[in-house]
């Protein structure tokens, strides 16, 4: 089972929101990872705070949607090795991703459902540096969407 721990001060998203990320979340665990309980966090920020975050940990001043930081370095636990397995961090924009939903011309459901399991498989050791890893990465978050019931044409 994987624990989500979610931070949102400023309550940018609901509880039923936040119960739906969860879900999704340990679906898509079930289907990938599902050897042992894991934990993470999700924080919702807005767009001034994603900006400064991305300035602050990866050099670059502007906003993005999403922005993972994993704990576990390979197959290593960086906790402690008898702890459950703390993935890491997803922290996610709801300004950006209400405007991506109307940029993408779907509902906001879908784009909050997508930034957060896009960040969760960063967490997981997916990537997007290159063609082959993009192309794996887009298949699997289309196919647990997919299958969750949030397609990309909702």
């Amino acid at each position: 089972m994987l624990s989500v721990d979610f931070i949102d001060d400023e309550g940018h998203t609901s509880s039923e929101e936040q119960n739906e990320i969860n879900r999704l979340l340990n679906f898509a665990y079930e289907k990938l990872e599902s050897d042992s309980d894991a934990e993470i966090s999700v924080s919702f920020v807005d767009s001034e705070s994603i900006r400064d975050i991305n300035h602050k940990y990866r050099d670059k001043n502007e906003v993005t949607d999403v922005i993972s930081f994993a704990m576990e370095d390979d197959e290593f636990n960086l906790i402690h090795e008898d702890a459950p397995r703390t993935l890491g961090d997803i922290i996610i924009s709801t300004d950006r991703a209400k405007e991506q939903a109307e940029d993408y011309g779907h509902s906001y459901r879908r784009e909050l459902l997508f930034l957060s399991l896009h960040g969760f498989l960063h967490l997981l050791g997916y990537d997007h540096m290159d063609d082959a890893d993009e192309k794996e990465m887009n298949r699997t978050q289309d196919d647990i969407l997919d299958a969750f019931g949030a397609a990309r044409d909702e």
